[in-house]
């Protein structure tokens, strides 16, 4: 029987591995080109899919010229709406949270420009190519809806994944009767792409009613589920691989259309196909971060501290499925208010569905609460720290919980140390460097869920002092394998070389979702419990046997380290693991472990991962050039199992903020729907000349609560904080608050 792992009063201890800055297990793979990713996979009789496109945004496909593709050398077959093989199940199904409505050739209407209306299978990928475009496409086409004031507004029924749109606790109206002051600004974020360095892929081969697919995923279980759901199989007919993925940010956690016609194509032509998105093909099908433009109103009373909080999302989603991202959800559980009120509202545009993008809601929403704060600091009178410590929540405001940890003064107080806040002037335009550049300093809370799945994970322990330990977690750069493994060896008290970690596949056990930034602790649970559970039965086995030094210790209890088992009450007598399988005949022991997180938890306490970014910007006061010439951020992450991949995972979001905050939008032609930047060359992200100096600070931190380990996540809150300090920083420097991101010359210029 699996073991789950449950220790309500305190953390599990962890061995030697765990806590090291150990370098990446992959990355002598990935340097070397040796990393297989899913379009490496080149199966005999490898046939080659490029879906063809719409260039409208609304409307209905009313031709495509057939023939001339099908007449192109090396073309095999053409698929339209005309001629697609049926699919168990309708695209436009919603089974689950995590679903989606595809395009899948289903019928010949347009809902969005990038849409797939064909796809092309030949010999040649540059066949595929030149067949979709002799396609030629004709249309009946009817206005784009693109832009806030052009789209179709509604009240949703629910916002992100599944959470409610409106949440009221106190009397707003009353707070702000009461309040000496009150600030009120609207800000706008804008469409923002996934642009992950590896593009969707994927790679379908059928054996009879078994498929094999090779695509880069998130959630390998539910994914493999919903696959085998279109074609009428068993799950278990279904092998999905996925050992690497060149970056998802969310976008590969989802099913997309172009994929199940990929599928498709290789049963009906009894080959193996691939298909591999462009990366303008990437600016559709496979989500974004939905424009919002959020209003915000703090009232706050003499002392300044809030008497209410009102904050009013407008999100938009595409005009036939509903993914709005939950950006008022940001003001929720922070700061310390009587009177909160948070709401959305849906505005229907024609393009593709948005989805979870790093952070979801909390990215953009932070963006406009921090400027907000700000203000209302500057209102007030205040120093911008001084006036969050005021208004320091000491337990969630929304649910009323406490927090599972209250380590948020803590980065406060070391951020603002390590960056050199004190004596910043609280007027703008009051500093500068030796060239005359304008200086400004400004500063952001962090914070992010702490949301945790549940996995499986089986730990076979060998007569050799060695260990298998399997799940199907998933590398897409953040180093799973390392710190997850590193955790394993823990858990069976090994050094991390002696343990084999096999993962990405889904004939292994499931390693839940890598999304949340809840992957290290779902996952690294499970391996830890799988490990337990086969040092448990090795000590039975020691304990009973009679020619072994560790005979009658039940009731003492042993402890595994470095490959031996040690007598708890006298370290001096102890027998390897290996020594102890040899004797009993057993060429190996097989724990199997669930991680989950305790309930009772989960249902008293508010669980969060903290932080504080500070910033210095400096702007050219002639050109009014935005350099961001320092970034630091203090973060409270739990117990930090690899303080290398830590860092680099919190200075990467704090990167992306950067990114948020002054580079990152995507164009869409008003007139046609069609994205005008579908690409890296005009699609801008920083580069390292745009984050010259980037330092996460880890500030110690002990959860017992949140999960046995007490791991949180650091993929996504870095990014929340840094994208209103830059712009905090901005103000400061110039003067000028600026209300739409990302944030350009023209804005600072009026």
């Amino acid at each position: 029987m699996a073991e789950t792992l449950e220790f309500p009063t305190g953390h599990v201890r962890l061995g030697s591995s765990a806590g090291q800055p150990i370098t990446r297990r992959d990355g002598h793979l990935k340097v070397t080109g040796a990393a297989p990713y899913a379009a490496d996979n080149r199966p005999d009789g490898l046939l080659h899919a490029v879906y063809a496109v719409s260039t409208v945004a609304r409307g209905r496909v009313t031709e495509l010229d057939v023939a001339a593709a099908e007449a192109h050398p090396g073309v095999v077959a053409v698929y339209t709406p005309a001629n697609r093989p049926a699919l168990m199940r309708d695209p436009d199904e919603k089974v689950h949270m995590f679903s989606w409505r595809m395009e899948a050739l289903q019928d010949d209407t347009v809902r969005y420009a990038g849409q797939p209306i064909a796809l092309v299978i030949a010999e040649t990928f540059e066949a595929a190519t030149e067949g979709a475009r002799l396609l030629a496409p004709s249309y009946a086409s009817e206005p784009a809806r693109i832009g806030f004031d052009r789209g179709v507004s509604y009240e949703p029924e629910a916002v992100g994944v599944g959470a409610p749109p409106r949440l009221e606790k106190g009397d707003v109206a009353a707070g702000r009767a009461a309040a000496a002051r009150t600030v009120e600004a609207t800000y706008v974020t804008p469409h923002q792409y996934h642009n992950a360095m590896e593009p969707h892929a994927i790679v379908a081969e059928w054996d009879g009613d078994h498929l094999t697919i090779d695509v880069p995923n998130q959630a390998i279980d539910i994914a493999r589920g919903d696959f085998a759901s279109f074609f009428g199989i068993p799950a278990e007919n279904v092998l999905l691989r996925s050992p690497f993925i060149g970056g998802g940010f969310g976008s590969k956690a989802i099913l997309n259309g172009p994929q199940v016609l990929c599928i498709l194509a290789a049963r009906e032509l009894r080959r193996p196909v691939k298909l591999v998105m462009r990366r303008d093909q990437m600016f559709g099908p496979v989500g974004h971060r939905g424009a919002t433009r959020q209003h915000l109103s703090l009232s706050m009373d003499a002392e300044g501290r809030l008497t209410a909080l009102e904050h009013h999302a407008e999100s938009t989603t595409s005009s036939f499925d509903d993914f709005l991202e939950p950006a008022a959800n940001a003001s929720q559980n922070l700061y310390a208010t009587p009177a909160l009120l948070t709401r959305h509202t849906g505005i229907r545009v024609d393009t593709g569905t948005p989805g979870p993008v790093r952070a979801p809601g909390e990215a953009s929403g932070s963006a406009a609460l921090e400027c907000a704060m700000d203000e209302a600091a500057e209102a007030c009178g205040l120093d911008p720290l001084e006036f969050r410590l005021r208004n320091y929540a000491e337990t969630d405001p929304a649910t009323g919980r406490p927090f599972s940890s209250k380590a948020l003064r803590q980065c406060y107080a070391e951020g603002a140390k390590r960056f050199g806040w004190a004596g910043r002037p609280l007027a703008p335009r009051q500093m500068r460097d030796d060239a005359g550049f304008l200086v400004g300093w400004g500063m952001g809370t962090a914070m992010f869920p702490c949301p945790m799945f549940q996995a499986d994970a089986r730990a076979v322990l060998r007569d050799d002092g060695t260990a298998v330990v399997s799940l199907s977690a998933v590398e897409m750069g953040q180093g799973a394998l390392t710190s997850i493994a590193q955790i394993a060896a823990d858990g069976l008290g090994l050094e991390a070389d002696k343990v084999e970690f096999r993962a990405g596949s889904s004939d292994l056990p499931s390693g839940g979702i890598a999304g949340g930034s809840g992957h290290t602790a779902t996952a690294g649970s499970a391996v830890f419990a799988a490990g337990s559970d086969a040092i448990r039965q090795l000590s039975e086995i020691a304990t009973q046997d009679p020619a072994s030094p560790l005979f009658g210790a039940g009731n003492a209890g042993v402890v595994g380290r470095g490959g031996r088992l040690h007598r708890a009450d006298d370290e001096s007598r102890s027998e390897s693991y290996a020594a102890i399988l040899s004797r009993a005949g057993r060429p190996h022991i097989e724990g199997n472990g669930t991680g989950a997180r305790n309930q009772t938890d989960a249902d008293e306490y508010a669980m969060f991962t903290h932080g504080a970014v500070f910033a210095e910007v400096k702007v050219d006061p002639d050109l009014y050039q935005i350099r961001v010439s320092r970034l630091v951020g203090a973060f409270a992450a739990g117990r930090i199992i690899n303080p290398r991949l830590a860092r680099s995972q919190l200075t990467g979001g704090m990167i992306w903020g950067l990114s948020f905050a002054l580079h990152e939008e995507a164009f869409h032609d008003p007139r046609t729907g069609r994205p005008m930047n579908g690409d890296l060359a005009g699609y801008h992200v920083p580069v390292n000349a745009d984050a010259p100096s980037v330092e996460a600070l880890l500030i110690d931190e002990e959860d017992r609560h949140v999960n046995a380990l007490g791991v949180k996540g650091v993929g996504e809150v870095g990014i929340t904080g840094s994208v209103g300090a830059i712009a905090n920083a901005i103000w400061h420097a110039t003067g000028v608050r600026v209300r739409r991101f990302p944030i350009h010359i023209a804005d600072i210029l009026g």
